[in-house]
């Protein structure tokens, strides 16, 4: 009931929570957030049993386009969030306002079909909601107010945030909370793949359910070996910073869904499903077939996820053993793959636009003319985000600069939060 969840929010145990998730200077703007969330719920679907919810999104620190072919990640949940005020309604419709995008609208859990265009949020919530029933579990009539400060359609996994924070509640309100995150993940990635045909992986949806820095191994996708990496970022002075290039990338589906495609052409070659099952030495020892089979790009693709994969080790080994100079270098090396190898950073369909290339151009000169950090392509590509980690004394400079450039407003200092898709309930 309101009063009982506003008095949680008093407690001293929010704060320390506030602090964890939000950072120490974000604990009291975030407070305010939970409590106007919880009056705008009240106000819509009245004064109900409810819980709060908070799922982050996603940075990608290496790893690009890698679990869709099986391979491995690195990443982590950020301060940016999709958080919302939720309780059961005892019908078959679950009613959900979304404050950021502007939308309400109900889904009968009777008629879960996806709309002819396979598109938009009702459609995955259908996705969603399906894809726990095709798993054996319970779903059932909720209602939800949801705000999110997640970038939209740029690479911080918006959309994936929005997922999990479903499935958090789904899970805690009729399956006594026993469904775990990597199911989370596999119920996201049906929804997507079935409800929007977007050819995506695994990575969105475990680095936003998991939480903290984590190395990802999808060779065996419905077990991913997840391992958590106890490192601190501010330990070594540096700010991981996500810049917005100013163009999302939600109309972009046919240039994202084209990298795992050609990717698993050239397993095809070899009788396999995807490149976590063929070994680089007998693609390049059967070059010339590969390329007439798969294509140019096809064996460029394959070249960087292989490369990539052992840059993810090399990346987890540095920060393991504190060579923070070598884990910088794998970040550089990771970027320079996805831009000359993977080929992400601009669509063909439109070769003057290039917001990803020019801010990468830019942060490189701003990093060979100080001489330190790291800069590489964020996320899915062809539009959206770039990332840069960043010596603390130098962030407000490179702020100013790429926001000159770019736009006020288009760079956000990170941090890693440690938890991932949670019922804030159970952590106050």
């Amino acid at each position: 009931m309101k009063e009982e969840t506003l008095k949680l929010l008093d407690s001293a145990k929010a704060r320390q929570l506030m602090g964890k998730l939000y950072g120490e200077n974000g604990v009291d703007a975030n407070l305010a957030r939970y409590r106007d969330l919880v009056e705008k719920f009240v106000k819509e679907f009245g004064d109900k049993d409810m819980m709060m919810f908070s799922s982050p999104g996603r940075t990608e620190i290496s790893g690009n386009h890698t679990d869709h072919n099986h391979g491995k990640v690195l990443a982590g949940s950020i301060n940016l969030d999709c958080a919302g005020a939720a309780a059961k309604n005892g019908t078959d419709t679950v009613n959900i306002i979304s404050e950021t995008f502007n939308q309400k609208f109900s889904v009968d859990l009777t008629d879960l079909a996806p709309s002819a265009r396979k598109a938009g949020t009702v459609d995955l919530v259908k996705g969603l909601l399906k894809g726990f029933q095709e798993k054996g579990y319970k779903t059932g009539g909720f209602d939800a107010y949801i705000t999110s400060n997640v970038i939209s359609a740029a690479g911080v996994s918006s959309s994936a945030a929005f997922e999990m924070l479903l499935c958090s509640m789904v899970n805690m309100f009729f399956n006594d909370d026993q469904i775990d995150v990597v199911t989370y993940a596999h119920v996201g990635k049906y929804a997507e793949n079935e409800y929007w045909d977007k050819s995506s992986g695994l990575l969105d949806q475990m680095a936003c359910a998991v939480g903290g820095l984590i190395t990802i191994d999808f060779y065996n996708p419905q077990d991913p070996a997840v391992e958590q990496i106890p490192f601190d970022f501010g330990s070594q002075g540096h700010s991981l910073i996500i810049v917005n290039t100013g163009k999302g990338h939600a109309d972009l589906s046919a240039d994202y869904s084209s990298v795992p495609g050609e990717m698993k052409k050239v397993a095809e070659y070899f009788g396999k499903e995807v490149l976590a099952q063929v070994k680089e030495e007998d693609v390049i020892a059967d070059l010339n077939r590969v390329r007439e089979y798969a294509g140019d790009r096809s064996v460029m693709r394959a070249l960087h996820f292989f490369e990539e994969n052992r840059r993810v080790e090399a990346e987890v080994a540095a920060l393991k053993e504190n060579r923070f100079d070598d884990f910088l270098k794998g970040i550089t090396a990771s970027g320079n793959s996805s831009w000359k190898w993977l080929q992400n950073c601009y669509t063909t369909a439109n070769v003057q636009e290039q917001g990803i290339s020019v801010a990468l151009a830019l942060t490189e000169l701003f990093i060979a003319d100080k001489g330190r950090g790291a800069c590489r392509i964020h996320g899915g590509g062809f539009a959206g985000v770039i990332m840069a980690m960043l010596p603390n004394d130098l962030v407000d400079e490179y702020t100013d600069y790429i926001e000159k450039a770019l736009g006020q407003g288009s760079a956000y200092k990170m941090s890693i939060r440690p938890y991932g898709s949670i019922c804030l309930n159970q952590k106050m």
